[in-house]
């Protein structure tokens, strides 16, 4: 299973919403517009949310310590949680509120036109469609090479890693802002029809609270815990059950610590005639073997308990029995 590159994909964006942010503000500057302006707080807050995941990212990789023995992989799911209210608040909640300021005072007579040369707002977001265009081409790559088949809206919601689909998401809501704000650039123009700017504002704002909020509720789980996916679980169970020794796995539980570290602990049933220390050997083994099936995890925490109804081979149960018949026999005197 391939992997995507969150740090090529998170620095792309970063690059391009920053250049963009900075376009936006001088295109809205001019121009007056609302919408603009919705769409340059936007990818401030995008470019501040790039920071933020490549924080997580670096915190991420630090090696487990005393304090934390699992490591420190859940850095990634509290910065992509963080975004995600950034996105709302800063990006969404900024947007509507400037929407509906707009079109009060468009409504109410006291809003006053700049008189700013439209063509700024043209040439500037038609040149940031085409930027983020790229950022959103970068991480749809790296996404698809981890998803493989997967179709897209459920490989969102099945990914252990928020730190590539929170950029997908950011990117598509970016584009899809883009475009609005170049619709209602063009609709205010031809038409003279004012509050349309500030329409356009929050409906901008309403698309990425939606946004924000998927994200928002797709990290939470991870921080909650979610178990592995289906295809490693079923990777490790066959695994193990084909270790020499072991009969079955009886119990199987999993979480994810990080994007790519997770815990499997379960009980496994062996074969009855096993000694301890071989089922302690099997044990050691079925770890290894298990390890090596899942060469995506930077962390493979395995742990695997014998099953209640396991007892000592049967040649060790048999020795033990006739020591104590013995012991009995020579106690009676017999």
């Amino acid at each position: 299973m391939a992997t995507a590159d969150s740090t090529r994909v998170v620095v792309a964006a970063l690059g391009a919403n920053g250049l963009i942010a900075i376009a936006k503000f001088v295109a809205a500057f001019f121009t007056g517009s609302a919408a603009t302006l919705a769409e340059a707080v936007h990818s401030v807050a995008d470019t501040g949310n790039q920071a933020l995941l490549l924080l997580g990212i670096k915190r991420g990789a630090k090696p487990p310590s005393d304090l934390h023995p699992f490591g420190y992989g859940g850095e990634k799911f509290f910065w992509a949680f963080i975004v995600s209210i950034m996105l709302f608040t800063v990006g969404g909640a900024f947007a509507i509120y400037e929407g509906v300021h707009k079109m009060h005072e468009v409504l109410s007579g006291t809003h006053h036109a700049t008189g700013g040369n439209p063509l700024w707002n043209f040439g500037v977001l038609g040149v940031a469609t085409v930027v983020e265009s790229y950022s959103c081409w970068v991480a749809l790559k790296e996404f698809n090479k981890a998803r493989g088949t997967t179709p897209l809206f459920t490989a969102l919601k099945q990914s252990r890693d928020p730190v590539v689909p929170t950029v997908l998401l950011e990117d598509f809501a970016a584009l899809f802002g883009l475009v609005l704000a170049l619709l209602s650039a063009v609709l205010t123009y031809f038409t003279h029809i004012l509050w349309l700017d500030g329409f356009f504002s929050i409906l901008i704002g309403i698309l990425l609270c939606g946004v924000a909020v998927f994200a928002g509720r797709e990290t939470h789980s991870l921080i909650v815990g979610e178990a592995a996916t289906a295809k490693d679980l079923e990777n490790v169970k066959t695994t193990i059950e084909g270790t020499p020794g072991v009969e079955s796995v009886t119990q199987l539980l999993s979480r994810h610590l990080g994007p790519d570290d997770c815990l499997f602990a379960m009980k496994a049933r062996f074969d009855p005639k096993l000694s301890l220390a071989d089922v302690e050997k099997a044990i050691d083994t079925a770890e290894s073997k298990a390890r090596s099936a899942l060469p995506h995890m930077k962390h493979a925490f395995i742990y695997i308990e014998p099953d209640s109804d396991w007892k000592p081979g049967a040649e060790s149960s048999r020795a033990a029995m006739i020591e104590r018949e013995s012991a009995k026999t020579d106690e009676s005197g017999g």
